[in-house]
């Protein structure tokens, strides 16, 4: 079975390596190198350190729809499936016509749920009690594609949206190969998308991690367990950036302004919020590296009654 694959980050690393031991992966498509780093030397995506390192041809197109050279490639490589795994770039309909059975994309929602580009951090920032992967036949849809086959697992607790990518990273590349292997045998009837079921998951932002206090102190928690380990939700404690990693709801209603910092001690901060009270465990200054409360408090201070979030 003869694959090209394309796909961008560390999620898309254990897919590769899949289609690696079970198939001839003919070429690899990623995003062109990027500045990284304090330095900003350009620095190769996961996907392309993985193909390289195993003497797969790599390209590169900044927007490969619009690269007649490209496509070109792709059609001289006759691949049997072209796999899609967090490549960051929208495909053509020329390039989608290419392979001999389909482009297949991995995605990590329970589609029609959650299409776009940050899945993961929106089943937890939602509060989603499930979610899963899904394998899918593209189309020119963003996500809207028909599906193969699905996957699901429980959001548990305290799960952030860290954990939740590292089990849908693993256990999505075992899922592409299950795909590739009964969809080629037409053991498959692709199902159709309803649209009517379908939300939408934004590219994140810096104003997605901004806490508004008036929320219920469950929806800051899930906006904090969403946002970790990267971009993080943040406040602000006498103008300075606070980020935070790690906090949990109370459901104890204070009665206070939101925002307002009720109680300092070794078990965290306690949060006035718009609903129930929120604490804060592990925070994170400018220039500093990331601490539980209590640590932070050997050296240092937070006041009480101090309102958070104004700037």
């Amino acid at each position: 079975m003869n694959i090209v694959f394309m796909g961008t980050p560390d999620f898309s690393v254990p897919a590769l390596k899949s289609m690696i031991e079970n198939y001839n992966v003919q070429a690899v498509f990623t995003q062109p190198d990027r500045p990284k780093g304090r330095g900003k030397k350009l620095a190769f995506s996961a996907v392309k350190e993985v193909a390289i390192e195993n003497n797969i041809p790599v390209y590169q197109p900044n927007k490969i729809k619009n690269e007649t050279r490209m496509i070109e490639k792709l059609k001289e490589l006759e691949p049997d499936f072209i796999i899609v795994v967090a490549y960051g770039q929208i495909l053509s309909k020329e390039i989608l016509d290419i392979p001999k059975y389909a482009c297949v994309n991995l995605h990590a929602s329970l589609l029609p749920k959650l299409r776009g580009s940050a899945p993961i951090n929106w089943a937890i920032i939602n509060g989603e009690i499930v979610s899963g992967n899904t394998t899918m036949i593209m189309d020119v849809g963003i996500d809207t594609g028909d599906m193969l086959l699905k996957q699901e697992f429980k959001i548990t607790e305290d799960m952030t949206a860290g954990d939740l990518h590292d089990i849908l990273m693993n256990s999505g590349a075992k899922l592409l190969v299950e795909t590739i292997n009964k969809y080629s045998k037409g053991q498959i009837v692709p199902e159709k998308q309803n649209g009517d079921l379908s939300n939408y998951a934004p590219m994140l932002n810096k104003e997605t991690g901004k806490i508004v206090w008036n929320k219920s102190s469950k929806e800051i928690e899930n906006l904090i367990k969403g946002l970790n380990p990267h971009p993080l939700a943040y406040t602000t404690y006498k103008n300075d950036t606070m980020k935070i990693h790690k906090a949990k709801a109370i459901s104890v209603e204070a009665k206070r302004t939101p925002g307002t910092v009720l109680k300092v001690d070794k078990e965290g901060i306690l949060v006035a919020c718009g609903h129930g009270n929120l604490l804060i465990k592990e925070i994170q200054f400018p220039g500093k590296k990331a601490m539980k409360v209590e640590d932070y408090l050997r050296g240092n201070s937070i006041e009480l009654e101090t309102i958070l979030g104004l700037d």
